[in-house]
């Protein structure tokens, strides 16, 4: 089940939001976790029902960087293994380089576990192919600016202006400038666009929209925080067949036959 020494720290995926959505390995660590670091504030609490009885948790969402890294520094000197759990997959947004850097210095062994993200659990709820063929091949993955910077090349309007299917973070409470942002950039007010909210969660909702009416069903739907955008033609539906099961098509495991199916 991976590596494992005393005194070590797991970051873990918790997924996009349903409980049963957590890897097996997230689940295994866990449960034998002796202390949990936990995102309260994102992560779905019915999580912590397998951990142990005598499990010590702890919210990071009221703690500081230092104080959390206090917290992993302990377990280490009393040998205990730590698991901290970061909402969808700790690789986007989870602000894990920060203590994965400072656990290097402090010689505490940690691995990363990887989860289901919340664009992941979007699409599902969209029931939508992100990267449809002859449509898009590409998703972009971005914010909109707020208290963390964008850097240089990367805001909104460049990476908008390329096309492609776009996948939008913590931008929920900022919709009227996203979709400024958007027509500004030249995506048509008539692309198709959706909101998802608690994507996988039991309140989930899917707003279906365009980029013109994009502040406005945020409006309408109340929507301030805890979803995602998704813009492109991808959400219009109507795809082309793709090549990969096409009988004329041939791969390293099925010769080409005459003709389409």
């Amino acid at each position: 089940m991976g590596r494992w020494e005393a005194g070590m720290v797991h970051f873990v995926g918790a997924g996009s939001g349903a409980p049963d959505l957590i890897t097996l390995r997230g689940d295994a660590l866990l449960r034998r976790a002796d202390v949990v670091i936990w995102a309260g504030s994102l992560v779905n609490p019915r999580l912590l029902e397998v951990c142990r009885d005598d499990c010590e948790i702890f919210d990071s969402a009221t703690m500081t960087l230092e104080e959390v890294l206090d917290r992993m520094r302990a377990a280490e000197e009393r040998g205990l293994e730590v698991v901290r759990l970061h909402t969808g997959d700790p690789c986007m947004y989870g602000a894990i380089q920060e203590q994965m850097d400072a656990l290097d210095k402090m010689g505490i062994a940690y691995d990363v576990v990887p989860g289901v993200s919340s664009f992941c659990g979007a699409a599902a709820a969209l029931r939508t192919e992100l990267t449809a063929p002859g449509i898009s091949q590409t998703v972009t993955l971005t914010r909109l600016a707020g208290r963390t910077p964008m850097p240089e090349g990367e805001d909104m309007a460049a990476l908008a202006s390329r096309g492609g299917t776009m996948v939008i973070f913590l931008s929920a409470g900022h919709l009227d400038r996203l979709q400024q942002e958007l027509l500004a950039a030249g995506r048509d007010a008539d692309e198709p666009a959706a909101i998802v909210y608690k994507a996988t969660w039991p309140d989930e909702k899917v707003m279906r929209c365009t980029v013109g009416t994009l502040a406005q069903t945020g409006t309408d739907n109340a929507v301030r925080s805890t979803a995602l955008v998704v813009v492109g033609r991808v959400l219009a539906g109507d795809v082309p067949r793709s090549c990969l099961y096409d009988p004329s098509f041939e791969t390293a495991f099925r010769p080409a036959h005459q003709g389409r199916g």
